[in-house]
């Protein structure tokens, strides 16, 4: 029996969905008897840990500061066992441009971006339309560098370009990024095990928050993926190089999407969700892997200097 604390919650846009993964992961690791407490990140975080002397902390954070760097950095200090990935590769998994620039330098493919800085008092140039036009074509895909779930991410025309991103000029810094096409396939990574891989069909416009977390948007599932041998072979070696090249412990998930034969690598997830419609679970149970056995292969992975 072991004294877990789990965290969830946070102050991202992905708050609801970490308490949903943290209040899965505690029924689990409660039907095998440990000893098992949900905290929220906040000021008291420290004072919170010392008084509990959790064995592990089971990291159920998504999006910013809880899968940035922040929080890691914080567990480091306080000395204490956790999960998932540490300060540098989760911070290097969570900046978009600065990931992207490790995939194009070790040849692994990924879509063609121009970063977007937002000028005083957030106006926008109309200049920006002819340097996405003639850089990348349209359409386009334009999201935050560093939040998660599809937060805030939009598939742009000429046509709507420049009103969509108007809605993204809370952040400072954008990423704009050729669309591609083809098909929705991720991978899942377990330490030095390429778990395999999954295949989305959404009945929405793409695989964005609504169709990853409501059973309402009917997202199918696919899996075992339908595609040649070679080509899962493939994938799931890019995966496991992205996974390695950034650093990353534990589990992670990985996004590509496949286009006339080619896979394009969109971003590596070092703290996928561990809810009913999460996908490295479902992954996990078509290897032969319980959710129990997940989640306490992942709290077995745990330690400090990450």
């Amino acid at each position: 029996m072991k004294k877990i604390l789990i965290l969830g919650g946070g102050f991202s846009k992905e708050r609801t969905i970490s308490l949903v993964t943290a209040k899965s992961v505690l029924k689990a690791l409660k039907k095998k008897r440990h000893k098992v407490i949900i905290c929220e990140p906040d000021g008291k975080l420290l004072e919170k840990i010392r008084n509990f002397k959790p064995d592990v902390v089971f990291n159920a954070l998504h999006g910013r500061f809880g899968e940035d760097g922040y929080i890691q950095a914080v567990l480091e200090s306080a000395k204490v066992k956790y999960t998932h990935s540490g300060v540098l590769a989760s911070y290097i998994a969570m900046d978009k441009e600065v990931s992207k620039k490790l995939f194009l330098k070790n040849r692994i493919t990924t879509p063609k971006y121009i970063k977007y800085i937002f000028g005083k008092k957030n106006l926008i140039s109309n200049k920006i339309l002819f340097e996405v036009k003639k850089k990348l074509k349209f359409p386009v895909v334009i999201k935050p560098i560093n939040e998660g779930s599809s937060v805030d991410v939009y598939i742009c025309s000429k046509k709507n370009f420049l009103r969509n991103l108007k809605k993204l000029s809370m952040y400072r810094e954008i990423l704009i990024e050729k669309f591609i096409g083809g098909r929705e396939i991720q991978v899942a990574i377990l330490g030095k095990k390429k778990l395999g891989a999954i295949e989305l069909v959404p009945k929405r416009k793409f695989y964005d928050y609504e169709a990853k977390y409501n059973s309402k948007a009917k997202t199918k599932h696919i899996i075992p993926v339908n595609i040649s041998k070679k080509d899962l072979y493939n994938v799931l070696n890019i995966a496991f190089k992205a996974h390695n090249l950034i650093g990353c412990k534990g589990v992670t998930r990985s996004d590509f999407k496949f286009y006339k034969g080619k896979f394009y690598l969109l971003e590596t997830n070092t703290q996928p969700g561990m809810t009913k419609l999460s996908l490295v679970p479902e992954i996990a149970a078509y290897s032969g892997m319980s959710f129990i056995n997940l989640v306490e292969w992942i709290i077995k992975d745990a330690s400090i200097n990450r």
